[in-house]
C-alpha cells in the first residue's frame, strides 16, 4: 500500500478513536423543548450523582456570570436516571448523559453532540467511559468544552426564537444606527433621540420563593435595551473607563427616574465593578467589546433601586459612530436573573450592519 495512503488512513482512524465526535443533528419533528433557561438535565445512575462526581459537575458546569450581585449561575443542574428519562423530559433544551460501557474501549472517554434529537433546538451531549474511573476523569477535567458547548447554545437558542418581523421600530433603529437587531415579540421603543433610543422588552413575571413559608408570590422583571452613539474619534475611547464615562453621560441625560434629578448611573463598587471583555456578533463579522456591570439610579441626596446590564459597543466602520447597545435586567434579588439576562444577550448578539 501507497506509504501517503496508510498516513492518511492512520490520521482518520485516530480522528475516529478521538476523546470527541462529530457533532450530529437529528429530526426533532417541531417539538419545542422543555425545561428552564439557565439548566442543564444530567441524565445518570443515582450511584454516580451521589458521588465525587456530582461535585466536580458542580463546580465545572455551574460557573458564575461576573460581575453581577446576587450572583447569576450560567448553569444550574437537574438530575433524572436513565429510567425517569422519559416522555417530556426527554426534550430537555439541555441534556449531558453519563455512562459507563463495559465495551468501549478507548483511552479516553467519547464525547458526542446531537442537536434537535427530541425537539428543536435542543443539544444533548454524551459521554461514555469504560469504567468509573475514566468517567470521573473527564468529570474532573473535561467539562470546559460542554460548559462552553452549552453556554454557546443558550443564548444561540433564544436568538433563533426573536422577533423577525419589519415594523416600525425595527425601521427606526436601521434608519438612525445602520444596524438590524431581533427583539422578543411585543417590545415597544419608550424614549428616542436621534442619538439615543430605549426599547423595553415585554414585562416577565418570575416566581418568588420565600424560604420556609411555601408561599410564593409573582416577582415582575423588567428588561430592556439602550441604543446610542456618539462620534468615533480614535481607539483610546474604547478602553473601559472612557466607555464608562460615555455610558454614564449618555444614561444621566436619557434615562431619568420618576424622582426629579435621579437617573440610571453605574455601580462602582469593587465586588460589581464592570468587566471589559473583547467578543464578536452571532455572525463573527463585527468586532466589539462587551461589558458586564450592575447599574443603580442616582440622586445628589439618595440612591435607589437598580439591577444588572450587559452591552455590546463596537465601531460602524461606514458611520464612524461608536455604537453600544446595552440591555438592562430590573428585577427582584429573590427571582432569577439568568433568563432576562440570556435574552439581553442574545438581542445584542443579533446585532448586523446594513449601512
Amino acid at each position: 500500500m501507497n506509504s501517503k495512503l496508510i498516513l492518511v488512513c492512520c490520521v482518520f482512524i485516530a480522528l475516529l478513536s478521538s476523546c470527541e465526535t462529530i457533532s450530529k443533528k437529528y429530526s426533532s419533528n417541531g417539538l419545542t423543548v422543555t425545561g428552564k433557561v439557565g439548566e442543564i438535565l444530567i441524565v445518570c445512575d443515582k450511584s454516580i450523582w451521589d458521588g465525587e462526581i456530582h461535585n466536580y459537575l458542580d463546580s465545572n458546569l455551574t460557573q458564575f456570570i461576573m460581575p453581577y450581585y446576587p450572583d447569576v449561575a450560567t448553569f444550574e443542574l437537574v438530575h433524572r436516571t436513565p429510567s425517569k428519562f422519559t416522555d417530556a423530559i426527554k426534550r430537555y433544551r439541555n441534556t449531558l448523559i453519563l455512562k459507563i460501557d463495559g465495551n468501549y474501549t478507548g483511552n479516553k472517554a467519547k464525547i458526542e453532540k446531537k442537536y434537535h434529537v427530541w425537539a428543536t433546538d435542543q443539544l444533548l451531549i454524551e459521554v461514555t467511559a469504560k469504567d468509573y474511573n475514566q468517567l470521573v476523569d473527564v468529570c474532573k477535567n473535561g467539562m470546559k468544552d460542554i460548559h462552553d458547548a452549552f453556554d454557546f447554545y443558550e443564548w444561540k437558542r433564544i436568538l433563533h426564537n426573536l422577533n423577525k418581523n419589519n415594523s416600525p421600530i425595527y425601521n427606526s433603529i436601521e434608519s438612525n444606527f445602520g444596524i438590524r437587531l431581533k427583539l422578543p415579540q411585543g417590545s415597544k421603543s419608550v424614549w428616542k433621540r436621534d442619538n439615543f433610543y430605549r426599547i423595553e422588552f415585554p414585562a416577565g413575571s418570575k416566581p418568588i420563593e420565600f424560604v420556609g413559608t411555601g408561599t410564593q408570590d409573582p416577582g415582575t422583571v423588567f428588561s430592556g435595551i439602550m441604543i446610542y452613539q456618539y462620534d468615533f474619534i480614535d481607539s483610546s475611547q474604547l478602553n473601559l473607563n472612557n466607555l464608562l464615562k460615555d455610558r454614564d453621560t449618555m444614561l444621566r441625560y436619557n434615562v431619568p427616574h420618576q424622582v426629579n434629578d435621579m437617573y440610571m448611573g453605574t455601580q462602582y463598587m469593587k465586588e460589581v465593578y464592570p468587566i471589559l471583555l473583547g467578543t464578536q456578533n452571532a455572525s463573527g463579522k463585527i468586532n466589539g467589546f462587551e461589558m458586564r456591570g450592575m447599574f443603580e439610579f442616582k440622586h445628589k441626596s439618595l440612591n435607589g433601586t437598580g439591577g444588572a446590564f450587559w452591552a455590546f459597543h463596537f465601531v460602524h466602520p461606514k458611520r464612524k459612530k461608536i455604537i453600544c447597545i446595552s440591555g438592562y435586567v430590573d428585577a427582584p434579588s429573590t427571582t432569577s436573573w439568568t433568563h432576562p439576562l440570556r435574552e439581553v444577550q442574545a438581542v445584542w448578539k443579533s446585532v448586523e450592519l446594513i449601512n
